[in-house]
Formats: structure tokens, sequence, C-alpha cells
């Protein structure tokens, strides 16, 4: 109650004082953690599995990596590391929640920033400042609401017609080419390198709201979402692959979306192999049978991933997941791929 109190008094611009600072995976070498790690237990060892295993993928020449975002580890510090997988061609499609892709990365991509904050603070009094809580990190709502705005805008300029997230993003992409203040963001320099970003729940986020605002100002002409079309166009990439592996961080809609595309794909009478490779990182129990949580050796029971090189971390992710992907920058197996530009697939 003590600090509650002391911050009772504070306005909005002290509480939105201090920003969040993204963490850099070429800046330190976490190749010497990494195999210390290998010699101990726990979800140590279990970190560095995947480590080695994610590095099996990169050494691959035939494999395909998704990458899956869910949570918030973008507004956390983890937003360059994901910029970081685009630009050293470390991941060749990704699958996303709306708000890592809108809500965090295009949001700071307009030139607004998410803050340390505390997880303790009398939430009434965020709400009296419009400051919006993640755990202990702060949004400013009227930032965010400009967000949502000009998703909407860019909407009322598009073609009137159905687009899958992936399309639309792409635009969004276009967009930030002229009108971003922060540049580099995941969706720039996807869109720069041919990787496509796929949000199955994309009104689920800032995205959605923009895009009720675009339908409400276009009753009669507007653009919708196609959830069904992406999910041909992500199995499409699956059967143009000759091996894929996953890089899972959280669970939820993408970690499944991704792994249906084997099963989607043997619907449509093709031959696709299960997922060779898996990794993925969570603090989701298993024991309540909720998706979100199901291991990759339950994901093999349905046909989806292979068991062979899999490995579950059960860690929260911001902690891992910089030491597991500056080990693969260091290791430098991407300097022997060849980027997969699977945007131009699809036109």
């Amino acid at each position: 109650m003590s600090e509650n109190k002391n911050l009772s008094h504070n306005r909005k611009k002290d509480f939105l004082s201090k920003e969040i600072e993204h963490i850099d995976i070429t800046k330190f070498d976490a190749r010497p953690i990494i195999s210390s790690m290998e010699k101990m237990s726990f979800v140590s060892r279990e970190t560095a599995n995947a480590a080695k295993i994610y590095n099996e993928m990169l050494k691959d020449k035939e494999c395909t990596i998704f990458l899956t975002l869910a949570g918030s580890t973008s507004a956390a510090g983890c937003m360059h590391v994901y910029r970081d997988l685009v630009k050293y061609n470390m991941v060749d499609a990704i699958v996303a929640t709306g708000a890592s892709i809108i809500d965090m990365d295009f949001f700071e991509a307009l030139g607004f920033k998410h803050y340390q904050g505390s997880q303790f603070q009398n939430d009434t009094e965020l709400r009296e400042n419009y400051i919006d809580r993640i755990y202990d990190t702060y949004i400013d709502e009227d930032e965010l609401q400009m967000c949502d705005k000009t998703i909407g805008e860019i909407a009322d300029k598009l073609e009137p017609r159905s687009y899958t997230s992936r399309e639309f993003i792409y635009e969004i992409g276009k967009y930030l080419k002229t009108n971003s203040k922060k540049k580099d963001s995941l969706i720039e320099l996807a869109y720069d390198n041919n990787v496509p970003i796929f949000c199955p729940a994309f009104t689920d986020s800032s995205a959605g709201f923009g895009l009720v605002m675009h339908q409400e100002r276009n009753p009669d002409k507007h653009i919708t979402i196609d959830s069904i079309r992406e999910f041909r166009e992500l199995t499409e990439i699956k059967i143009r692959s000759k091996g894929s592996g996953l890089f899972m961080i959280g669970g939820g809609v993408p970690k499944n979306f991704i792994q249906d595309t084997v099963i989607c794909a043997e619907l449509l009478g093709k031959e696709v192999d299960m997922h060779k490779y898996a990794v993925q990182i969570t603090v989701a129990d298993s024991r309540d049978g909720a998706c979100s949580s199901s291991t990759l050796k339950e994901a093999s029971s349905w046909g989806k991933v292979d068991v062979t090189q899999e490995q579950m971390v059960f860690a929260e992710a911001t902690t891992v997941l910089p030491l597991i992907a500056s080990d693969a920058y260091h290791k430098e197996e991407w300097k022997n791929r060849t980027r997969k530009n699977f945007s131009k697939i699809f036109g």
C-alpha cells in the first residue's frame, strides 16, 4: 500500500518517464552462456537444447523457418530481437497476434513508446491518467488510439475488397517506407525482405478498432479481412517447403495456425512432412488441455510436429529468447542461407 500512496500523486508524464529499451542481440555474445547451460539441468539445459535445434534449422538449407509470436514480449523489450531475426535472414515467415504486430511494432514505428512501470500501481489511477498497463509496462492510451486511427486511414486509401492479413500488413509496410518515425520496424523490414506476416486473429488488436472505424466511414465500399484465404496462403508456403521448423514464442492462435498447415495440406491432397524442427518457449501449464500449453510431443499425435528435434522451454520468454537468438546470430549459420522471399509467391 505504501508504494501506491507514494505514486498516487504522480501525473501522466511522471508515469511515462522511463522508456523501454529493446535488447540488441548483436551487442553481446551468448555463445559461452549457452555452452555452459548445456552442462547444467532444468530450464538451462532445455534452453541450450532449444538453441541447438534452432541452429540446426538455420544450417538446413531446405528448412523454412516459421516464427510465431503471442504475448507481449515485443512491448517488454524484445522488439529488436524479432526485427534482427528478419534482418539477418533467420526466419522466413511470421505468424503473430495482431497486438504483437500492430499495438507494439507498428505503434513504435509511428514514433510512440512503451514505458517501464510497476505491477503494483493503482490501476484506477492509471485509468484516470489514460494509461494502459501490461504487467509492469505502460502504454499511453491516447497514442494507442492514434495508432487505431492510422490503421483506419491506411484502409481508407486501399481498393475496397477482401485482403488477407498478410496483404494488409504488406500495405502497412509500404506506408511505413515514407511515414515511419522509427525506421527498421519488424513490419518495414519484413516488407523490404519479402518475409510475409500473418495475423490470423487480426481484428483482436488496434487493427480491429481501426478497421471498424474504416467500415463505419465507408459502409458500402470498404476492405475486409479474409482469414480463410490467408490460411490457404500459409499452407501454400508449407507445401512449397521441402522441410520446415517452428520457433514459437508463447502459444495461442499463431501456434495452432502454423501447426495446422500440415493437416490442411493433407486435406488438399498434397504430400507434406510434419514440421521437422520445433521449439516453443512458454510459461503455460500443460495440465489443463489448452492448446497454448500443449507440448510438441502432443502435437505429434495430431501429425503436426515430428518428435525427433523438438524442445519445450518452460520459461518467461524475455529471459531466454535473447540468449537463444544471440547464440544463433554469433554462430552465423544465417550467412549461408538463401532468402526464400515468400511474399513474392502471392503476386
